[in-house]
């Protein structure tokens, strides 16, 4: 009899352990389902569905998120007796008194006009706000997502004199700029990186999502202010120098960046890679001067140091740069600058470290002095290294393959491109070196061919091989079918080509030849796109800009019409200095053009011009990209 029992218990204890097992197993999927169709609700403004949804999830969850929404919901439907009595059922379910949900009682009385009432419970829940840091925040924290901002100060402020240990200087710093006191603000952030230097990056983060929503420029100047007073009151401490440095960077003033840090190295000695990636943002950024400075500053520290050499090639690299990318040089400052790749390569030799060198040298005697016979014997002697990772022998080879088309021998530069091909088969390289191929039998007139090849590359992963190819491609289907001859896009093929050899001024006169002869053509956005491009290769800004409006004017519904209203935009915001009309020609890609690819960047930079240049009304189309909000980290 007593087995029998036992074994009825025994069942009995297993069902009901089965019973609790799926009914944990169920409940998470249960929430979740409420949850989503909770927040569904409450997203719609539906508060009448969303209300009761939420009350179930909370229930089920215990999260107080949902508790706020809950509430929230109530507050919409002005059912405050119904609110007021579920915060009361919830107080007495507490062993201990929750000064959260006294906050939220105050904003309850607060949505109902009823001030006293409200201060009185914001004042009963800051007495009750026990003296350890998660309570601290966690009042703090509720009182911000009711954007009671004052309150969490005071918070903050009891915690710091209650709790000494505790200073509360990252979240008293966010919480000043939510009432944009940026004096309080700053004041808080640069205390807290005195005590631990270690915060650094965190308040670099803090400050940079500050700064992107600093319109007036006021959280900027009061940085500058506060930052240097306490470089000169404190010169011991150098984490302010590196936040200096920082915001230099920030705001691409790659010279007063470089200043401060040649200054601390001089201090601390410590400085050499961060100089050497200084001169590298100055050298992407094509500051030329800022560039060479930092890496002649690692340079003349000699031999023994340990980035002399990286410091030294990208000293080479930046007056490269400077004369590929500054317009016509005469061929005295390029054999100048010949010679100084020659010794370098003779100092530092051929080797997987100088490989941009050697690179870039055969590319300055090719394209710039017209050697391209010397140009090959280098890159050949490159391709002799040992070693040599397989996409580091790709991109020499197609460096060989287009110095052999720039020299006119076409096959041998087919030959190498197919070499490439067949070793990059899976890489963006084999893509690329694809285009170039496909490029070359367009160079050739080997149209059909050519546009089969593209359509191919229109698939690629590489966004910018996949639109180039789709342009080149359109290109040649929109103009080799119109007339009975193909001469027209034969001459713009040589066009082009001549344009690739650095021939800027015997493409131009092709692409004139070819608008006199067939004036009406539908080539002639192309032409105009084209001559844009080669007098910005001149540094002929203005004339450039007056082809690309020519363009934005008569071809406006054109293949290339959204292409020339951003190079458009962007010569103005960066080389003819014109910020405003940059501004509205950026906003005219957004609404003209919504699908382009160009739209992200076009909107990224409508909105830096916005926040630079806030002087003209603000329209409602501008308010969809600008938007001056609360963070939604405390919502």
């Amino acid at each position: 009899m007593m087995k029998q029992y036992t074994k009825h218990i025994v069942v009995a204890f297993f069902l009901l352990f089965g019973a609790n097992v799926l009914w944990a197993q169920a409940q998470p999927n249960e929430i979740q389902s409420a949850t989503k169709l909770a927040l569904s609700y409450y997203n719609a403004k539906d508060y009448e569905k969303a209300a009761p949804l939420l009350l179930e999830v909370y229930n089920l969850s215990k999260n107080n998120y949902y508790f706020r929404l809950y509430l929230n919901s109530m507050i919409e439907m002005q059912d405050f007796e119904g609110a007021e009595t579920f915060i009361q059922k919830e107080l007495k379910k507490q062993r201990t008194l929750r000064p959260d949900l006294l906050i939220h009682w105050g904003y309850l009385l607060k949505a109902q006009k009823k001030l006293k009432e409200a201060d009185e419970k914001y004042t009963e829940a800051l007495k009750q706000v026990p003296a350890n840091k998660g309570s601290i925040l966690v009042a703090a924290n509720s009182f911000m997502q009711w954007q009671e901002f004052e309150w969490s100060k005071k918070v903050y402020l009891k915690g710091r004199k209650e709790i000494p240990q505790e200073q509360f200087n990252y979240e008293l710093a966010r919480n000043y700029l939510y009432l944009r006191d940026y004096d309080k603000m700053m004041e808080e952030y640069l205390n807290l990186i005195r005590q631990d230097d270690k915060q650094i990056q965190r308040v670099q983060s803090a400050l940079s999502s500050a700064m992107r929503i600093d319109v007036d420029g006021g959280l900027r100047q009061n940085f500058r202010e506060q930052i240097l007073k306490r470089i000169q009151a404190e010169p011991s401490v150098i984490v302010y120098n590196r936040l200096l440095i920082w915001f230099f960077l920030q705001e691409k003033q790659f010279a007063g960046a470089l200043r401060q840090a040649l200054a601390l190295d001089r201090r601390t000695g410590e400085e050499d890679t961060h100089i050497l990636q200084m001169g590298q943002m100055a050298l992407n950024n094509k500051m030329y001067d800022e560039a060479e400075r930092a890496f002649n500053y690692l340079v003349e520290k000699g031999e023994n140091s340990p980035l002399y050499i990286p410091a030294f090639v990208q000293n080479i690299r930046a007056s490269y740069m400077r004369y590929t990318t500054s317009g016509p040089e005469s061929q005295a400052d390029g054999n100048e600058l010949a010679g100084k790749f020659e010794s370098s390569l003779e100092m530092l030799g051929y080797s997987v470290n100088t490989l941009g060198l050697i690179h870039d040298y055969a590319h300055l005697l090719a394209f710039y002095l017209n050697d391209s016979e010397k140009a090959i014997s280098i890159l050949e002697k490159g391709l002799k290294l040992p070693l040599l990772k397989p996409e580091d022998l790709g991109i020499l080879k197609t460096e060989l393959a287009d110095i052999y088309v720039y020299a006119g021998d076409p096959w041998e530069a087919t030959l190498l491109y197919s070499q490439v091909i067949d070793a990059n088969k899976n890489n963006t390289l084999g893509d690329e070196v694809k285009l170039k191929k496909a490029r070359l039998g367009y160079y050739m007139g080997n149209f059909s061919w050519a546009k089969a090849q593209l359509d191919v590359l229109k698939a690629s992963t590489s966004k910018l091989t996949a639109n180039d190819a789709m342009e080149l491609s359109m290109l040649i289907g929109n103009n080799l079918n119109l007339d009975t001859t193909a001469v027209p896009l034969q001459m713009f093929a040589r066009a082009d080509l001549l344009f690739f050899r650095n021939k800027e001024s015997e493409a131009m006169t092709t692409l004139d030849s070819i608008a006199e002869i067939y004036p009406f053509h539908s080539l002639t956005d192309n032409i105009l796109f084209r001559k844009a491009k080669i007098e910005i290769d001149r540094n002929n800004y203005t004339e450039a800009a007056g082809f690309l409006q020519e363009i934005t004017d008569n071809f406006s519904s054109g293949l290339l019409a959204d292409d020339a209203l951003f190079m458009l935009a962007e010569l103005c915001n960066f080389q003819l200095n014109e910020k405003e009309r940059a501004k509205e020609l950026y906003r005219d890609m957004l609404s003209r053009f919504p699908g382009s690819v160009f739209t992200e960047e076009s909107r990224q930079k409508f909105r830096e011009l916005r926040e630079i240049y806030p002087d003209a009304p603000v329209n409602p189309q501008e308010e969809l990209f600008i938007q001056d909000t609360i963070p939604n980290e405390i919502n």
